[in-house]
């Protein structure tokens, strides 16, 4: 439910991102598990993990204020 949520802020606000399916790529079950991360949506921005679907930080983090750019990675 978040992830879907979350996928769908990010392509309202025009944000490019890369989906992981961490259901079918167990390598990016593995990432997650590296990070001690263990809940959904979890999203690098520049470094920056966000966990579960947190606007208010995606918002900091990508400089979301009538931007209409940017670059994320979301498992």
């Amino acid at each position: 439910m978040f992830c879907s949520a979350e996928k769908a802020w990010l392509s309202q606000h025009k944000i490019a991102f890369t989906e992981r399916n961490i259901a079918l790529d167990e390598a990016a079950l593995q990432e997650l598990e590296r990070l001690d991360v263990f809940s959904t949506p979890a999203t690098l921005v520049d470094g920056q993990l966000v966990v579960g679907f947190n606007r208010k930080r995606l918002e900091e983090l990508l400089g979301i204020a009538g931007a209409s750019s940017g670059q994320a990675t979301t498992s």
